[in-house]
């Protein structure tokens, strides 16, 4: 990445469009936002497009409610995306990640740049600062502001943002992608005035009731563990959602519960959608799931945390997920 050139396409730009994945995540949202933030502060016009909706407990981030929804307002979308001289492409690699979103973006004029932390790019930018190794795209947005010259220029709700995408990427700062580096930046933003106790609390612990008994039943009732393999996973399907009022991201982190079983090192949420069978994928040690999703579940990620889909039916895709296991006893066992 040409940092000059850079510079010199953000102070040109008359108007800028940050898009993000769809079903956005805490990583996704926060550094949207920050970045958003970041260039509504140096007086450029922006605006936040994202695919589909994200869940309520991201919504206390400052300027949230100003994020445009091309599921729900196309038009308006797309005519934001035509005016754009400048687009950012944040925390996704590829622009299958965004949908229908993704045929916008591609015919646009408009020069992009993607800020990713996943592997395996796909060629449809400009410029890309990508860190594969980085714990979050929140991060890199952190560490593209510093290269800009700007990192004075950061405030309380940029700090907030990027914050809450770090945290919520790093499972509250536990995974290994978690760096020295990643803790000096969160303590940059305790001095800024991020309140990350508060921050914590919007996140984790506004659960609605419906949520905590999904939880409960996932947990007593959909899990199966497969100690012989090392490995665990749930199962839910639509009937069952709306069982107990599933709203968006109600399900976000269940995954990591079969993983904290001691001896576990490869989990998955097996989640029956409108139109396809979603899986979510987690692991440990030596056992990479980036892997294991593209090959078998038309996905990818990290190497301890991706995603994939499944076009059979959920019980299909539950019996070959299981025949897997078998496959890849060598390498959890």
């Amino acid at each position: 990445m040409n940092i000059e050139e850079i510079k010199k396409e953000i102070n040109q730009a008359n108007y800028i469009v940050i898009t993000t994945h769809k079903s956005p995540d805490g990583d996704a949202i926060g550094s949207s936002l920050g970045l958003y933030h970041y260039l509504k502060n140096r007086g450029k016009r922006a605006i936040v497009i994202v695919p589909d909706a994200f869940p309520d407990f991201l919504k206390w981030m400052s300027l949230s409610d100003d994020i445009v929804y091309f599921d729900k307002d196309q038009e308006i979308a797309e005519n934001h995306v035509n005016q754009s001289d400048l687009i950012f492409s944040l925390d996704y690699n590829a622009l299958s990640r965004i949908g229908e979103l993704g045929k916008v973006i591609e015919e646009s004029k408009a020069n992009k740049m993607v800020i990713d932390h996943h592997q395996n790019p796909q060629e449809f930018a400009n410029h890309y600062y990508v860190d594969t190794d980085c714990c979050s795209t929140a991060q890199l947005i952190y560490e593209f502001i510093n290269e800009l010259g700007d990192i004075n220029s950061l405030t309380k709700d940029i700090a907030e943002c990027l914050y809450c995408g770090i945290m919520t990427d790093t499972g509250s700062f536990r995974y290994p992608s978690t760096t020295a580096k990643t803790h000096q930046i969160i303590a940059h933003f305790l001095e800024l005035g991020a309140n990350g106790a508060k921050i914590h609390e919007h996140v984790y612990d506004t659960y609605s009731e419906h949520r905590l008994r999904l939880i409960g039943y996932a947990l007593t009732q959909k899990m199966k563990v497969f100690p012989e393999y090392n490995a665990a996973y749930i199962s839910l399907s639509q009937e069952e959602l709306k069982q107990f009022n599933f709203q968006k991201g109600d399900t976000e982190g269940l995954v990591n519960y079969p993983l904290s079983i001691n001896g576990i090192k490869f989990a998955a949420l097996i989640t029956e959608k409108e139109h396809d069978i979603s899986l979510s994928l987690r692991s440990k040690d030596n056992f990479y799931v980036n892997e294991f999703a593209n090959k078998h579940f038309q996905g990818g990620g990290h190497i301890y945390a991706s995603g994939g889909k499944s076009d059979l039916s959920l019980v299909d895709t539950i019996t070959k997920f299981e025949e897997l296991l078998k496959e890849y006893k060598s390498k959890l066992v």
